[in-house]
């Protein structure tokens, strides 16, 4: 193709001048009043979402068959005009501009959906369908709520890090100021380590207030723990039990969380909705799965955490980068159940990374945040118009969320030198001045951060002081020291308890689990086969036998424990922050769920034992036998529950778990008979001691001599001492739970 002659490219200029005029023209009209001309032929005006969905707003698409021709039509019918462009050397710009998304959509007014359709290249109906999103539901229930009015003004936040021998202060924001109203996303965008979720977490009230200064407040009230029950806020970790099925998880989420007033049935059917509303139907019966776990998609997973969220009506929905590692598609539709839950009159929050150009474009408002310090808060739409006025401007067509990013960082690279940093520049200083000819990034955002104090900091803090319109009643009801509890603590338990068993039955009945007891009882039962008890070297060996009993199931239930509280701290932090139960409730369900699984392991064990070895055969001692080893169980098991919630890390629990249950052990009775009297109180703590003792007593009570010095009494004492272990390290693991840190 020949290059055009510059009469005709500047021909071609004029007219994509012209064309930008006439759509800034429109972009002027009244957004709420004015009617956009040629919407409909009903003459009705376009919405608020409408200037956000502008790709959406497409004529001719009532019908379901028409939709792919009018597609098929209004593509090539874009191939065409822009065959026609590419003459007048015109399209290029225009084609990277729209598809980029900077086709003038920033300021978000109204535009007349025919020029829609001939200055977009697709629509959000173009996307295909999420195929593991079912069909979707196109809105969500609108079903009443509280609304509440989030505001924080010149918000600070500090923490103290400590070394060996010092500590230091270190400031994470400095006076961040916003607001956002019912019906509405506010997006917190930012580099990495600007403080977006220290923000977050801060608004959602998961972090310490005496490290806050400024104020937030909810309806004019500061936070109370009311709001917990009205306030939904998604991790940017998926917190999900792996082996419980989506279902599942939502049912037990509706039945802890959903009020008092509502049925059980009425609770299943809430989790049933929000499964539909959220496109989760196909895999409803599907395990959520994890690191070792097949289960649903990332992008199932996610919509599941917000269905955890959701479930409860909430007035706040906080959500921290609920796009991360999601493809485009599955992050455009994640935001459109954002905003469909904003429309239903809610207040959303999101930290996001690196939106696309569409995501963009779906954000009511936007705080932008470089190194703790706030450079813009006000509508999404707006804050290209913003940052143009202070000489911040694209160079090429560009991602307006890549370009915030780049000035975030300090990184001006193809993008427009304000004239006060080009004067530092240009006075070669060699200070400011960079290889590139730029300033560097710590110029930039001192200069981005004095420009946002001089030009909307004021009116932004001005409109903050205006009132707000409820009444005196709902600003009250905010501010309730009351927590409201979605169910009884007895029915927390039986909740718990049964989540307690679906969740770990799989790890209890794993084949490698079965098959490490069961061949460890057969080695024994062959080692020990048909021993004799009548002779006193006999009854020698049927005590080894007995005390490596008395050590294996106490060995293998401490190590089991230990990892019980440090694996759930993150689900125990989470479902606590958000008042889903008691934690007696929570404490006396997760133990006692594990004996009904700890016992049928022993059971088998001792079966293939006592029979392969020929221990005393009647039911009598073989019973009692059993009762021993799962006393012996369970109060080794409160050691390590008791290890690991107040070490809550695994390493160090381990190491303390292994130093213990070797000091138990050697103090046990086998090894030494006779401990010397400073030390001799250390066997009395060891379970297996005890366990040893007892199950000589039940072999061996009628033997003359009485085997190993046995004295034969009824065992009263170490069944005490058994009893006293076991609720005295669950009193220890509780009183550690207490004071954790959530």
């Amino acid at each position: 193709m020949e290059k055009p002659p510059l009469n005709s490219t500047t021909l071609a200029r004029t007219k994509s001048d012209q064309l930008v005029e006439t759509l800034a023209a429109a972009f002027k009209s009244p957004t709420q009043s004015d009617q956009a001309p040629g919407t409909s032929d009903s003459g009705g005006t376009l919405s608020r979402k409408s200037s956000r969905r502008l790709m959406m707003a497409s004529p001719g698409r009532s019908s379901g068959g028409g939709k792919n021709t009018h597609i098929r039509k209004s593509r090539s019918a874009q191939m065409k005009l822009d065959m026609e462009e590419l003459s007048s050397g015109a399209a290029l710009s225009r084609a990277s501009s729209a598809s980029l998304g900077l086709s003038f959509s920033f300021t978000g007014f109204t535009v007349p959906p025919d020029e829609i359709a001939d200055s977009k290249p697709f629509s959000d109906d173009d996307i295909p369908e999420d195929i593991e999103a079912g069909i979707r539901k196109p809105k969500f229930q609108t079903e009443p709520t509280l609304p509440i009015y989030l505001k924080f003004t010149d918000v600070t936040y500090k923490v103290i890090i400590k070394g060996m021998t010092t500590s230091e202060e270190r400031d994470i924001l400095y006076g961040i100021s916003g607001a956002v109203n019912p019906g509405e996303v506010l997006a917190l965008m930012g580099p990495s380590g600007s403080g977006k979720t220290t923000l977050l977490n801060l608004l959602g009230g998961r972090l310490n207030q005496s490290a806050v200064g400024g104020s937030i407040t909810y309806n004019d009230q500061p936070y109370s723990k009311f709001l917990k029950s009205r306030i939904g806020f998604v991790t940017q970790d998926d917190v999900l039990f792996p082996h419980l099925t989506v279902k599942e998880t939502l049912t037990y989420a509706a039945l802890l969380r959903l009020p008092k007033t509502l049925t059980k049935q009425q609770k299943e059917k809430r989790a049933i909705d929000v499964i539909y509303e959220l496109g989760l139907e196909r895999c409803q019966d599907t395990m959520i799965g994890g690191s070792f776990v097949r289960g649903v998609s990332g992008g199932e997973r996610k919509r599941v955490s917000i269905g955890n969220e959701i479930i409860i009506n909430p007035s706040l929905l906080f959500l921290d980068e609920p796009t991360s590692g999601l493809d485009s598609t599955t992050a455009l539709r994640t935001i459109q159940t954002l905003q469909d839950i904003a429309e239903a009159g809610k207040t959303v929050i999101t930290t996001i990374h690196q939106p696309s150009s569409r995501l963009f474009h779906r954000f009511d408002k936007l705080i932008l945040l470089g190194k703790g310090s706030l450079l813009y808060f006000g509508k999404a739409s707006e804050a290209m118009v913003y940052f143009s006025s202070i000489g911040c401007s694209p160079l090429i067509a560009m991602n307006p969320a890549e370009f915030l990013l780049d000035l975030a960082n300090g990184n001006l690279n193809d993008i427009s030198v304000p004239s006060e940093l080009e004067d530092k520049v240009q006075m070669g200083n060699s200070e400011t001045e960079t290889r590139n000819g730029k300033p560097p990034p710590a110029v930039v955002h001192e200069y981005l951060v004095e420009a946002y104090e001089a030009k909307l900091a004021d009116e932004e803090k001005k409109n903050l002081m205006s009132p707000l319109p409820l009444d005196e009643e709902l600003k009250l009801k905010v501010s309730s020291t009351k927590r409201q509890w979605g169910a009884s603590w007895w029915q927390q338990y039986c909740i718990l308890f049964c989540r307690g068993i679906k969740e770990r039955r799989h790890d209890y009945f794993s084949w490698l689990r079965i098959t490490q007891v069961l061949s460890t009882a057969i080695i024994l039962g062959l080692l020990w086969w048909q021993s004799d008890s009548k002779t006193p070297k006999g009854r020698q060996d049927q005590a080894g036998l007995l005390f490596f009993i008395a050590v294996f199931w106490g060995f293998f239930p401490v190590f089991t424990a230990i990892f019980t509280f440090p694996q759930e701290r993150a689900m125990l932090s989470k479902e606590r922050a958000a008042d889903m139960y008691r934690l007696s409730a929570y404490f006396l369900a997760r133990t006692t769920s594990d004996l009904p699984l700890d016992l049928i392991l022993p059971v088998l064990f001792l079966l293939v034992v006592y029979f392969m070895a020929g221990l005393r055969l009647s039911a009598a001692p073989f019973f009692l036998s059993m009762l021993i080893v799962f006393l012996c169980i369970v109060a080794a098991q409160g050691l390590g529950l008791a290890i690991g919630a107040t070490l809550m890390d695994i390493k160090r629990a381990t190491t303390l778990a292994s130093v213990s249950v070797m000091t138990f052990m050697l103090a046990g009775g086998f090894f030494v008979m006779k401990v010397p009297v400073f030390i001799s109180w250390i066997r009395y703590m060891s379970f297996n001691y005890h366990t040893y003792k007892l199950l000589l007593k039940v072999q061996y009570q009628d033997m003359i001599p009485p085997a190993n010095g046995l004295k034969t009494d009824n065992g009263v004492k170490e069944v005490g001492a058994l009893v006293a272990m076991i609720f005295g390290y669950r009193l220890l693991a509780y009183l550690s739970l207490r004071r954790m840190k959530l």
